[in-house]
Protein backbone atom coordinates (compact mmCIF):
# COMPACT_ATOMS: atom_id res chain seq x y z
CA UNK A 1 0.00 0.00 0.00
CA UNK A 2 1.60 3.34 -0.89
CA UNK A 3 0.37 6.43 1.38
CA UNK A 4 -1.12 10.04 0.20
CA UNK A 5 1.67 12.35 1.80
CA UNK A 6 -0.47 15.67 2.36
CA UNK A 7 -3.46 18.07 1.47
CA UNK A 8 -7.03 16.71 0.68
CA UNK A 9 -6.52 12.89 0.95
CA UNK A 10 -3.29 13.38 3.21
CA UNK A 11 -2.56 10.14 5.29
CA UNK A 12 -4.87 7.78 3.16
CA UNK A 13 -3.87 4.85 1.58
CA UNK A 14 -3.91 3.59 -1.87
CA UNK A 15 -3.17 0.50 -3.74
CA UNK A 16 -0.94 -0.72 -6.05
CA UNK A 17 -0.61 -3.47 -8.28
CA UNK A 18 0.32 -6.55 -7.52
CA UNK A 19 3.20 -8.12 -8.57
CA UNK A 20 6.23 -6.67 -10.02
CA UNK A 21 5.12 -5.18 -13.01
CA UNK A 22 4.75 -1.68 -11.86
CA UNK A 23 7.59 0.32 -9.51
CA UNK A 24 5.42 2.85 -6.99
CA UNK A 25 7.73 5.89 -6.06
CA UNK A 26 8.29 5.71 -2.17
CA UNK A 27 6.63 8.08 -0.32
CA UNK A 28 10.11 9.84 0.62
CA UNK A 29 10.70 10.14 -2.70
CA UNK A 30 7.16 11.38 -3.16
CA UNK A 31 7.43 13.52 -0.35
CA UNK A 32 10.68 14.98 -1.90
CA UNK A 33 9.68 15.49 -5.02
CA UNK A 34 5.96 17.24 -4.21
CA UNK A 35 8.00 20.06 -1.47
CA UNK A 36 10.46 20.47 -5.14
CA UNK A 37 6.97 20.90 -6.92
CA UNK A 38 5.23 23.03 -4.50
CA UNK A 39 8.06 25.64 -4.77
CA UNK A 40 8.58 25.55 -8.23
CA UNK A 41 4.79 25.77 -9.14
CA UNK A 42 4.00 28.09 -6.31
CA UNK A 43 1.28 25.67 -4.97
CA UNK A 44 -1.30 23.14 -6.92
CA UNK A 45 -4.28 25.40 -7.42
CA UNK A 46 -5.71 24.69 -11.01
CA UNK A 47 -2.66 22.70 -12.24
CA UNK A 48 -3.83 20.41 -14.71
CA UNK A 49 -1.92 17.30 -14.43
CA UNK A 50 -0.35 14.56 -16.92
CA UNK A 51 1.39 10.92 -15.43
CA UNK A 52 2.00 9.02 -17.68
CA UNK A 53 2.98 5.14 -17.03
CA UNK A 54 0.44 6.14 -14.02
CA UNK A 55 1.34 2.75 -12.16
CA UNK A 56 -1.17 3.31 -9.15
CA UNK A 57 -1.67 6.87 -9.97
CA UNK A 58 0.18 7.66 -6.73
CA UNK A 59 1.88 10.80 -8.66
CA UNK A 60 -1.41 12.20 -10.05
CA UNK A 61 -3.40 11.45 -6.71
CA UNK A 62 -0.96 13.34 -4.88
CA UNK A 63 -1.41 16.46 -7.26
CA UNK A 64 -5.17 16.15 -7.10
CA UNK A 65 -4.48 16.03 -3.19
CA UNK A 66 -2.84 19.24 -3.40
CA UNK A 67 -5.26 21.35 -4.90
CA UNK A 68 -4.79 20.22 -8.50
CA UNK A 69 -7.78 20.84 -10.77
CA UNK A 70 -7.52 17.93 -13.52
CA UNK A 71 -5.64 15.01 -14.17
CA UNK A 72 -5.31 12.38 -16.72
CA UNK A 73 -3.60 8.99 -15.99
CA UNK A 74 -2.27 7.43 -18.67
CA UNK A 75 -1.35 3.20 -18.44
CA UNK A 76 -1.33 0.37 -20.56
CA UNK A 77 -1.67 -2.74 -18.01
CA UNK A 78 -4.76 -3.57 -17.56
CA UNK A 79 -4.85 -4.21 -13.82
CA UNK A 80 -3.10 -1.12 -12.99
CA UNK A 81 -5.36 0.89 -15.12
CA UNK A 82 -7.99 -0.74 -12.70
CA UNK A 83 -6.45 0.20 -9.51
CA UNK A 84 -5.93 4.02 -10.33
CA UNK A 85 -9.72 3.94 -11.40
CA UNK A 86 -10.48 2.32 -7.95
CA UNK A 87 -8.45 4.67 -6.07
CA UNK A 88 -9.99 7.40 -7.46
CA UNK A 89 -13.73 6.34 -6.91
CA UNK A 90 -12.67 5.41 -3.15
CA UNK A 91 -11.00 8.52 -2.67
CA UNK A 92 -13.98 10.46 -4.55
CA UNK A 93 -11.07 11.86 -6.65
CA UNK A 94 -11.60 13.75 -10.08
CA UNK A 95 -9.59 12.12 -13.04
CA UNK A 96 -9.49 10.20 -16.29
CA UNK A 97 -7.71 7.10 -16.95
CA UNK A 98 -6.78 6.42 -20.33
CA UNK A 99 -5.63 2.36 -20.76
CA UNK A 100 -3.12 2.60 -23.85
CA UNK A 101 0.58 3.15 -24.20
CA UNK A 102 2.12 6.08 -23.15
CA UNK A 103 3.30 6.21 -26.66
CA UNK A 104 0.11 5.87 -28.60
CA UNK A 105 -2.01 7.89 -26.47
CA UNK A 106 0.31 10.59 -26.79
CA UNK A 107 0.24 10.45 -30.81
CA UNK A 108 -3.70 9.98 -30.86
CA UNK A 109 -4.41 11.83 -27.72
CA UNK A 110 -6.55 15.19 -27.43
CA UNK A 111 -5.06 17.85 -27.21
CA UNK A 112 -5.15 19.29 -23.80
CA UNK A 113 -2.17 21.58 -22.67
CA UNK A 114 -0.73 20.14 -19.44
CA UNK A 115 0.95 22.36 -16.22
CA UNK A 116 2.89 19.16 -15.00
CA UNK A 117 3.64 16.16 -16.67
CA UNK A 118 4.95 12.93 -14.53
CA UNK A 119 7.09 10.56 -17.00
CA UNK A 120 7.81 7.65 -15.06
CA UNK A 121 8.63 4.82 -17.57
CA UNK A 122 9.71 1.09 -16.36
CA UNK A 123 13.93 1.85 -15.88
CA UNK A 124 14.02 -1.22 -18.65
CA UNK A 125 12.94 1.61 -21.57
CA UNK A 126 16.07 3.13 -23.01
CA UNK A 127 16.53 6.42 -22.34
CA UNK A 128 16.22 7.57 -26.14
CA UNK A 129 12.74 6.45 -25.98
CA UNK A 130 12.08 8.42 -23.00
CA UNK A 131 13.68 11.83 -24.13
CA UNK A 132 11.50 11.16 -27.49
CA UNK A 133 8.32 10.58 -25.53
CA UNK A 134 9.06 13.58 -23.66
CA UNK A 135 9.50 15.53 -26.92
CA UNK A 136 6.38 14.38 -28.28
CA UNK A 137 4.25 15.48 -24.98
CA UNK A 138 6.15 18.77 -25.45
CA UNK A 139 5.18 18.74 -29.05
CA UNK A 140 1.52 18.59 -28.79
CA UNK A 141 0.06 19.22 -24.93
CA UNK A 142 3.04 21.46 -23.78
CA UNK A 143 3.20 25.48 -23.39
CA UNK A 144 5.94 27.99 -22.26
CA UNK A 145 5.63 27.06 -19.08
CA UNK A 146 4.50 23.24 -18.90
CA UNK A 147 6.86 21.29 -15.71
CA UNK A 148 8.04 17.87 -16.71
CA UNK A 149 9.50 15.54 -14.45
CA UNK A 150 11.35 12.28 -15.23
CA UNK A 151 11.80 9.45 -13.01
CA UNK A 152 14.65 6.93 -14.19
CA UNK A 153 17.90 4.70 -12.24
CA UNK A 154 20.56 6.92 -11.04
CA UNK A 155 22.58 4.21 -13.35
CA UNK A 156 20.80 5.59 -16.47
CA UNK A 157 21.91 9.19 -17.20
CA UNK A 158 18.91 11.18 -18.61
CA UNK A 159 19.29 14.01 -21.11
CA UNK A 160 16.50 16.36 -22.13
CA UNK A 161 15.44 16.46 -25.65
CA UNK A 162 15.35 19.89 -27.42
CA UNK A 163 12.58 22.12 -26.75
CA UNK A 164 12.86 21.20 -22.89
CA UNK A 165 15.39 23.29 -20.67
CA UNK A 166 16.82 21.00 -17.61
CA UNK A 167 16.36 22.49 -14.44
CA UNK A 168 17.85 20.33 -11.81
CA UNK A 169 18.39 16.70 -10.45
CA UNK A 170 18.17 14.66 -7.66
CA UNK A 171 19.43 11.66 -6.53
CA UNK A 172 17.70 9.02 -3.81
CA UNK A 173 19.54 5.77 -3.93
CA UNK A 174 18.53 3.94 -6.62
CA UNK A 175 16.11 6.67 -8.10
CA UNK A 176 16.77 9.90 -9.71
CA UNK A 177 14.57 12.58 -10.60
CA UNK A 178 15.29 15.28 -13.19
CA UNK A 179 12.98 18.46 -13.27
CA UNK A 180 12.66 20.08 -16.49
CA UNK A 181 10.81 22.93 -18.12
CA UNK A 182 9.27 23.45 -22.06
CA UNK A 183 11.69 25.89 -23.80
CA UNK A 184 9.48 29.38 -24.64
CA UNK A 185 8.77 28.96 -28.04
CA UNK A 186 9.20 31.72 -30.63
CA UNK A 187 6.12 32.77 -32.51
CA UNK A 188 7.15 31.67 -36.08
Amino acid sequence: MTRIIAGQYGGRRIQAPKGDGTRPTSDRVREALFSSLESELGGFDGVRVLDLFAGSGALGIEALSRGAEHAVFVEANTQAASVIKRNLSELGAPGVVERSKAERWVEDGDRDTFDLVFVDPPYALPTDAVAGLVAAVNESFGDADTLFVVERSTRDPFVWPEGVEGLRSKKYGETTLWYGRAAVRSLA
